[in-house]
């Protein structure tokens, strides 16, 4: 999925406090890095690291040392992400008629989850869909995992589950490090 890390790197900017609170300085008009780590009260060090994210993400530009806010560019994220219409869902022609059938049954137009199906195939079908929206190599928080699955349905701790449980995924036992797992072949 093409937009993963788009929405991953949007999500990463938009949940630190730290990064909010520089993008309402910027939101005043533009700033050095001192000026934001003085009005801030925070190091310098962690300022120019979180504009560099910002930056890198593109909803802050640099010209000579000077940060200015892309409102255009934070605007044109959210809309991306999270306003109008969702493409529909359309089962692709090769998916085998069980998997075609159960996924039309389950699926809103949107992709959404109609219903979480108890344990067993039908749910393993569903995990199997949901479980492309993440990357292979890439860890992910808990929160990033909830944003990315809240696309599907709003119990995002019985999905984040059920996806551990069939092996789908994989966790830290203390839960911070999700990531996707690699099926050997068979």
């Amino acid at each position: 999925m093409d937009e993963q890390p788009e929405i991953l790197s949007f999500v990463k900017a938009m949940a630190s406090a730290d990064r909010l609170r520089i993008i309402g300085i910027l939101v005043r008009g533009r700033g050095t890095q001192s000026e934001i780590a003085e009005q801030l009260h925070l190091p310098v060090r962690d300022v120019f690291n979180h504009l560099a994210f910002l930056v890198h993400v593109g909803v802050v530009n640099e010209t000579d040392g000077v940060y200015d806010l892309d409102e255009r560019a934070i605007e044109a994220l959210a809309r991306g992400q999270f306003e109008g219409k969702r493409a529909a869902y359309v089962p692709a022609e090769d998916e085998q008629e069980d998997v075609r059938k159960v996924l039309k049954n389950y699926l809103n137009a949107d992709g959404t989850l109609k219903q979480i199906p108890p344990k067993g195939g039908k749910l393993l079908i569903l995990l199997n869909f949901i479980v492309d929206v993440f990357s292979f190599d890439t860890n992910y928080t808990e929160k990033e995992v909830n944003t990315l699955l809240r696309r599907f349905h709003l119990d995002t701790a019985a999905l984040r589950r059920y996806l551990v449980d069939s092996g789908l995924m994989a966790r830290k036992s203390d839960g911070t490090k999700y990531w996707r797992v690699k099926k050997e072949a068979e």
